[in-house]
């Protein structure tokens, strides 16, 4: 039994208890050091690879799981086991279930669509595979739109010498600023669809912003990759190992498919069932257990009526989800208490962040909403932090749609653009770095790739600030 398998089973059966039922957690006691352990798995992540990427890649998953329990033992030493089971259960069926579920299946399914024929990757060509991800991040999540491109745009680039930097913008565009204008986009714009936020709302405060980031950057792309590109001609292009045929897509079905999670995550939205039902202590609604399960049905009528040659054809395999899998459990568990801390709000260790939010005469300000929201959603999960900012707006949606639409419209960029500035701000990053190790493409390392962001990103960033958040 692995030590992920062992922790669960210790805090199902704490949570057994009866204690368990009223065990609550004082977010306002909790002091900056129960942030060590995450910002651990974040150094884990960023230098042993570095050190010994052979150590890393075997275990991994056992280092995740231990920096789990370091953040778990103690708090049950501090606050007794029902708490620490209480909290991490939580975590686990509330928030890291239904995440890793749901990427799973956008996995599975795009997975499943394979693009047969010779693409031939160029600035121009590149350029458009970067415009057209952009468009459908908004239409079926940051996440399908990565699963369904990426694979056929690392084949398309197959025979080039630079490759790295088509993956870096592709993670920013496609993987975090395409999925903006709407609330199927981005796992934060769908909560605040869930708070009554107009879902044309998004689309119309959100454009002009997204249109400045994503036209910039493919901008900076397209004239980047003519720079290689014509490098990569003067060494001589590597030969295209993808024959040369007609384009033709395999595994169509998969649209339907992705079609159907787009309707179930809207439905569990819209349906508001009333009912919970208690799993180990902790109380989930019907329509998001139904939501998951719904999903993994789907992701099941996907492996099985995919054929098998269209998945081997397209490369699929499981190691990418199962790298996610595994250092996300590791993350979600550790950073509960930098969010519990971060919702006490003034009472919490991080009050004086959230002060920042706030000027002398007790109004907003927008620049600061969207660099915190966005600094705060580079590390943590960025739709909790979302909801943080969201409701130290006020909370309320009609007026933070109208009065206050320039602090949401903050808030909402921040969380969304922001996720790109490491390889941990949005789920799409990470599985998108995970296929092109797989297909042999060297990576930057966590801190490399935010030399990335920080070169690129961080100046746009500067500048939306004095356009839009002022």
């Amino acid at each position: 039994m692995t030590p992920v398998a062992l922790a669960v089973g210790a805090l199902a059966a704490a949570s057994a208890a009866p204690a368990a039922q009223a065990a609550q957690l004082d977010a306002a006691q909790l002091g900056l050091h129960w942030a060590v352990p995450f910002v651990g798995i974040l150094l884990s992540i960023a230098l042993l690879p570095l050190v010994s990427l052979r150590i890393w890649h075997r275990h991994y998953g056992k280092i995740a799981a231990g920096w789990a329990l370091a953040m778990l033992v103690p708090l049950a030493v501090a606050h007794g086991p029902a708490v620490a089971a209480d909290v991490a259960l939580h975590t686990l069926l509330a928030e890291y279930v239904p995440f890793i579920v749901f990427i799973g299946t956008l996995y599975v399914i795009a997975g499943g669509i394979y693009v047969r024929g010779n693409l031939h990757g160029g600035p121009a060509l590149n350029t458009g595979i970067l415009a057209i991800g952009a468009v459908l991040a908004s239409l079926m999540g940051t996440t399908g739109a990565a699963m369904l491109l990426i694979r056929p745009l690392i084949r398309a680039n197959d025979n080039r010498h630079h490759r790295v930097h088509t993956i870096v913008f592709f993670i920013f565009i496609v993987a975090n600023a395409g999925g903006s204008l709407t609330p199927l986009g981005d796992p934060p714009l769908f909560l605040g669809f869930l708070k009554g936020v107009d879902f044309f709302w998004t689309v119309t405060h959100m454009f002009w912003p997204m249109l400045f980031l994503v036209g910039a950057l493919l901008a900076i792309y397209l004239a980047l990759d003519l720079v290689l590109y014509r490098r990569d001609l003067a060494r001589g292009l590597k030969r295209d190992p993808t024959p040369d045929s007609p384009l033709r897509i395999e595994g169509g079905v998969n649209f339907l498919l992705l079609a159907l999670v787009v309707g179930v995550v809207l439905a569990s939205g819209l349906w508001k069932s009333g009912v919970q039902i208690e799993v180990f202590g902790q109380r989930l609604s019907l329509e998001g257990l139904l939501r998951d399960a719904a999903f993994l049905v789907l992701a099941a009528i996907s492996l099985a009526v995919t054929p098998k040659a269209t998945r081997k054809a397209n490369q699929f395999g499981w190691a990418p989800i199962a790298e996610v899998a595994k250092l996300f459990f590791g993350i979600f568990i550790t950073m509960a208490p930098v969010l519990l801390m971060l919702k006490a709000g003034t009472a919490g260790a991080f009050a004086p962040l959230v002060r920042l939010v706030t000027d002398a005469q007790g109004q907003p300000v927008d620049g600061a909403y969207f660099w915190l929201t966005g600094a705060l959603s580079s590390f943590l999960d960025n739709a909790p932090t979302y909801l943080v900012f969201f409701n130290l707006a006020g909370g309320d949606a009609q007026v933070l749609m109208t009065t206050m639409a320039s602090t949401l419209t903050a808030i909402s960029a921040g969380a969304v653009f922001m996720g790109a500035n490491t390889y941990i701000g949005n789920a799409p990053n990470f599985m998108v770095k995970a296929i092109a190790e797989e297909r042999g493409i060297a990576m930057p390392s966590f801190f490399g790739y935010m030399l990335w962001s920080g070169a690129l990103l961080i100046p746009l960033f500067v500048a939306m600030t004095f356009i839009f958040f002022r």
